[in-house]
């Protein structure tokens, strides 16, 4: 076992002491120590009953032979970092978990782990360090929020982001705010639409990373519970077979997730994640390949912010496995794929039902035949760019108008606010990428504001920052090369015209080159001031967001 090197033989009497010190005994120390990566927190909504999660997964490894110890991870909201310089943290915070969970499993030689996520960076961050280390691992999230029903329809964290424009234009009165405010988010869980946290719980169970479940039984229910004592004792499996992670997250495993990625249409951020993702499994994936998948998955499931619909509904009506089993019989996965089960995906699907063809619709009555995103390329991005398709209206998706041009998330706010923006327009936000921000802010705000006030059905938005998956509408990010590297974003004049063909995947400046060749010998980077610390670090070292806005090795 691995944790021998900790505990076995005579220059390991002080740790056995150590580890006595804590009450184990020599029983507890002989068995296999399964560490329990907790991120539970006071400050986030989807993290404050992780506790509860963590205690069912140590009953269980107990219970199946293993000696479980729990540490932390760290955590952030996006929903409450959004809007300020907060949100410059989010994406670094991805790569600190990663390395944080390394730095914990090197120094105390675990034999297995459960990771217990929940929101936004947290998953994807516990996700690489899971690769990284290689053991035999196991996740379980913490469950999607409840939509609320105060108001006779179901209310997510988008309609509070979306109050923001509304009150602004006087569209609702102060009661109407104070009751949204209120009700908006009614409990625990990760918010309840198909959100960056929730779209990355069902990537980790389409990967196979995550039991069945993981990505949709809502955080209120006792078979999360449930599910949690499943991964405490799943990963005595694992062990015992040798399964590890590399051996589930494989490019064909990747296929899957991103198959129903474009079927759940989830947030863009996926983009990043799954990149960063297979570049710590030694594995290849571009965004041509991305867009590829996109062309021949059908849409199948359309979410809040682009539907009616919430996690709880996908959770009822057969969850991402049911998403696998419709698009199985479409010939989209690959049923040979190992997973945390210790079973194939054709074996886990076996028990796989739809039970409700209006939320999992089927081929023929698909929101559209191509899927959920869309990567689009030209002048303006030649290294890609990315755009929610799913949650575009069919006015939106060729557009071609006037740039209104912002060198921070927050000029554009005020701006917006101020009634600075008409129809028409198409708003661009740089030197807010994984550089220039630095950090890579998502555009919620912005986003957000722009459906309240209705904008959102005649105001495009280009930025080469990225967007919350609770963002909607003509809304284009992870704009590459970024303005902070030189990118075509940083020599856009206000009154450019600016076009997007989303079905043709495009994106373009129509400025003639001479014009830009010009502007280029005549540019200046913005280099927005940092403090020392993690920013200034990681400004030195991230790459561009097309690669996944990995750090360099």
């Amino acid at each position: 076992m691995r944790s021998d090197y900790m505990k076995l033989g005579l220059t390991r009497i002080p740790h056995r002491a150590l580890l006595k010190a804590m009450g184990l005994t020599d029983e507890d120390i002989q068995k296999p120590m399964i560490g329990i990566v907790n991120s539970k927190n006071d400050i986030i909504p989807g993290h404050i009953h992780l506790d509860t999660i963590a205690e069912a997964v140590k009953l269980s490894v107990a219970a199946a032979g293993g000696t479980p110890f729990v540490f932390p991870a760290i955590g952030v909201c996006d929903g409450l970092a959004m809007g300020h310089d907060g949100m410059k943290y989010s994406l670094v915070s991805r790569e600190h978990i990663a390395d944080s969970v390394e730095i914990m499993a090197m120094s105390h030689p675990f034999d297995g782990l459960v990771f217990i996520p929940n929101c936004d960076k947290i998953i994807p961050g516990m996700i690489l360090a899971a690769l990284r280390l290689n053991i035999p691992s196991v996740f379980v999230s913490g469950g999607p929020m409840m939509p609320s029903f105060s108001t006779g329809k179901k209310l997510t964290v988008s309609n509070a982001f979306e109050a923001v424009g509304q009150a602004s234009i006087g569209k609702i009165t102060p009661e109407e705010v104070k009751l949204i405010e209120d009700e908006a988010c009614p409990g625990c869980g990760s918010c309840a639409g198909m959100f960056t946290a929730n779209s990355m719980n069902c990537m980790t169970e389409a990967i196979g990373l995550g039991l069945p479940g993981n990505g949709t039984i809502p955080a209120v229910n006792a078979s999360r519970v449930r599910l949690a004592k499943q991964a405490g004792s799943k990963v005595m499996e694992l062990l015992a077979k040798n399964i590890r992670p590399k051996d589930i997250v494989t490019n064909q495993s990747l296929a899957n997730a991103l198959s129903v990625d474009m079927a759940l249409g989830c947030s863009s951020n996926t983009v990043l994640h799954l990149l960063a993702i297979a570049h710590e499994a030694d594995l290849k994936l571009s965004l041509e390949d991305i867009n590829d998948k996109s062309k021949v998955t059908p849409y199948l499931v359309k979410l809040s912010p682009a539907g009616k619909h919430c996690c709880a509904d996908l959770d009822i009506a057969g969850g991402v496995q049911g998403v696998l089993k419709r698009l199985s019989g479409y010939g989209l996965i690959n049923g040979s794929c190992m997973t945390a089960t210790g079973k194939t995906v054709e074996e886990n699907l076996a028990k796989a039902a739809i039970k409700d063809d209006d939320v999992i619709r089927d081929k023929q009555t698909a929101y559209s035949q191509d899927g959920g995103l869309a990567i689009l390329w030209g002048n303006l991005a030649p290294d890609g760019a990315v755009v929610k398709k799913g949650a575009v209206i069919k006015e939106m998706m060729v557009v071609k108008g006037p740039a209104r041009v912002f060198d921070s998330e927050e000029d554009c706010t005020e701006k917006l606010l101020a009634g600075g923006i008409k129809p028409g327009d198409v708003i661009v936000i740089r030197y807010e990428g994984p550089k220039g921000g630095p950090g890579m802010r998502e555009m919620l705000t912005p986003t957000a504001t722009l459906a309240g006030m209705g904008l959102d059905s005649s105001v495009a938005l280009v930025t080469d920052g990225r967007f919350s998956g609770a963002s909607k509408g003509s809304s284009i990010g992870h704009v590459s090369p970024e303005a902070a590297a030189g990118g075509l974003i940083g020599l856009i004049k206000e009154n450019d015209i600016i076009s997007i063909n989303i079905p043709e995947n495009k994106l373009e400046l129509l400025v003639d080159e001479a014009e830009l060749e010009k502007r280029r010998k005549e540019w200046k980077p913005l280099e927005k001031p940092v403090q020392r610390g993690c920013l200034s670090r990681y400004r030195k070292l991230v790459t561009s967001a097309n690669t996944g806005a990995i750090l360099e090795d």
